[in-house]
């Protein structure tokens, strides 16, 4: 295989996570379970990419959207018949959830960015910051937190500029799509959101 039939490759796997990640967050403001099964596909064919690239902190947490898609989808599904049709499922968020969250945030960028300038990543304050918020804003999405949105806008920023600096430019174009449904997905979910008991 030639360097241009992998480069071919690559692009071809950046466009299907750019339309399935597309499809993804349409979903995902719909609170629709299928969601969670685009984002099995769309969470493979990222790591794929950002392997490829050397950015190895997002190729992990793509491999964990794999694996929390499965959890995420048992808990929407028993959440989901708890209300009406057609409603947003939400649970408030815990004080106690942002403490540790931001714990959390603060201290994992710090030993995320340590252990990926170790190993050589490209980016790995980008890397090391995105990934972090990453994993809180998938654990709130899992849990309904309205909250989770914001943290998405957030994240998917510091995404994108990774994906600019490093030339992945059909990756930054699928994570300012995030960011723009982000946005919308808040005042979605608020406007149709019931809080559950």
């Amino acid at each position: 295989m030639t360097e241009k039939d992998m480069e071919n490759i690559i692009q071809a796997i950046e466009i299907f996570a750019l339309v399935t990640g597309v499809a993804y967050v349409v979903l995902e403001i719909l609170q629709k379970n299928a969601m969670w099964v685009l984002g099995i596909l769309t969470g493979a064919a990222c790591a794929f990419s950002f392997g490829v690239q050397h950015v190895w902190a997002s190729m992990g947490l793509n491999l964990y959207y794999v694996v929390i898609s499965f959890i995420g989808l048992a808990k929407w599904r028993k959440d989901g018949a708890r209300v009406a049709e057609g409603a947003i499922h939400l649970r408030a968020l815990p004080k106690k959830v942002v403490l540790w969250s931001a714990c959390i945030f603060v201290l994992g960028s710090l030993a995320m960015i340590f252990l990926l300038r170790a190993i050589g990543d490209a980016e790995p304050r980008l890397d090391g910051a995105a990934t972090v918020l990453s994993i809180i804003g998938t654990w709130w999405l899992a849990q309904s937190y309205l909250q989770q949105w914001l943290i998405w806008i957030v994240a998917d920023i510091i995404t994108s500029t990774l994906c600019i600096v490093t030339g992945q430019y059909w990756m930054a174009l699928l994570y300012l799509a995030y960011i723009a449904s982000a946005i919308y997905g808040y005042f979605h979910w608020r406007k149709k959101g019931v809080y559950l008991k």
